[in-house]
């Protein structure tokens, strides 16, 4: 079959013209390899230059509105499409791919399906026409797929009973998540050799509920002076300051499973909130990848993810549990959580769906 992906060129702040990754990247580079025509339409929303590349079986055009204007990308899209006839259009990366993917299959006639990783309505809460528009084209897509079992049943509402069900496509790590010595991953960060470490690898919001990371970690100090708190990104200055704390910064892609493999526990903290309780984590698949024990709150996604395995599990906002759970995994050392889920399987999954409506 042929196949139009169209996508935010910069979902979570990578370029997947140069940063290619996740469910972006290798749910379209898996199904080319299955023997499918993939080509990408990618539109960016910073003003990227555009371009045109083909990468591992792939066709990828990318588009910028910033120095085109609306209504010529549009036309650019459309002309694009129409030129390649796909037998499917499939939007994903947000709300906003949904309601393009809608306009873009009636355009060419084309079959709709629809990727959600998250729950897309959480992101910007108060625009309602484009909610309006994302509701329209999951009430029209012909395949609707969801990371996980709830946030297939939120999407669930948007349809009405005799159509389709949503199929789940579950995250993954990518194929570069593997376990590195644990020595040699402190010693080439810069981290204390011998002292426990635990590892929040996330942004850092107050919606998700951090407050209870950081008193836990303070609780796990007065059990442990020298466990130390290892953090990526751009944590607030004052708490990159507090003693214990090892600010990594911005960390190299290639490093990430080096950074996680250096850690004894990893901190997965998510909330009860709109986003949360439909929320995924990749960075859980990333350190199950890794080998890495994981202390996570208890959402439903997050349980689901770890099959209700309580050894990792701790309350949303429990920062005593949070904190005797860590204590309780440091000496757990690597921990195998048997065969993990693989971007292959889920381009298996989402494949099986696209032949059920049209058999190729």
């Amino acid at each position: 079959m042929r196949l139009l992906f169209v996508a935010k060129r910069e979902p979570q702040q990578r370029d997947l013209i140069t940063r290619p990754y996740g469910r972006f990247h290798f749910l379209p580079t898996e199904l080319a390899r299955s023997g499918h025509e993939v080509h990408m339409l990618l539109v960016s929303h910073r003003g990227t230059a555009a371009t045109s590349i083909e990468r591992d079986g792939i066709r990828i055009t990318a588009f910028n509105p910033r120095n085109d204007g609306l209504k010529r990308t549009l036309d650019s899209l459309e002309s694009q499409a129409l030129a390649w006839r796909p037998d499917w259009v499939v939007g994903c990366s947000d709300a906003w791919y949904g309601w393009l993917a809608h306009r873009l299959a009636k355009r060419v006639n084309a079959a709709l399906a629809i990727d959600a990783y998250d729950n897309y309505e959480s992101y910007m809460s108060w625009n309602f026409p484009l909610h309006a528009a994302w509701r329209r084209a999951l009430r029209a897509a012909d395949v609707l797929a969801a990371a996980g079992p709830q946030l297939a049943a939120f999407m669930q509402r948007s349809r009405t009973e005799a159509q389709r069900v949503v199929d789940i496509v579950p995250m993954a790590a990518d194929p570069m998540f593997t376990a590195h010595n644990r020595e040699v991953a402190r010693a080439s960060l810069g981290l204390p050799p011998a002292a426990p470490l635990v590892g929040y690898f996330g942004s850092w919001t107050n919606s998700r509920g951090l407050d209870s990371l950081l008193a836990a970690f303070f609780q796990l100090r007065q059990l442990l002076p020298n466990a130390c708190l290892v953090l990526s990104g751009r944590p607030p200055a004052h708490v990159a300051a507090l003693p214990g704390v090892h600010a990594l910064g911005y960390i190299d892609d290639a490093l990430l499973p080096v950074a996680l493999s250096a850690l004894d526990v990893a901190c997965v903290i998510t909330a009860d909130t709109a986003f949360g309780r439909y929320s995924y984590p990749a960075k859980m698949c990333e350190a199950m990848a890794c080998r890495v024990p994981v202390v996570a709150t208890a959402t439903a996604p997050v349980r689901w993810m770890l099959q209700e395995d309580a050894r990792f599990l701790v309350r949303i906002g429990d920062a005593a549990a949070l904190a005797e759970r860590m204590f309780g995994l440091l000496g757990m050392g690597r921990h195998f959580y048997g065969r993990q889920h693989t971007w292959e399987d889920s381009a298996r999954h989402f494949d099986a769906a696209l032949r059920a409506v049209s058999p190729a």
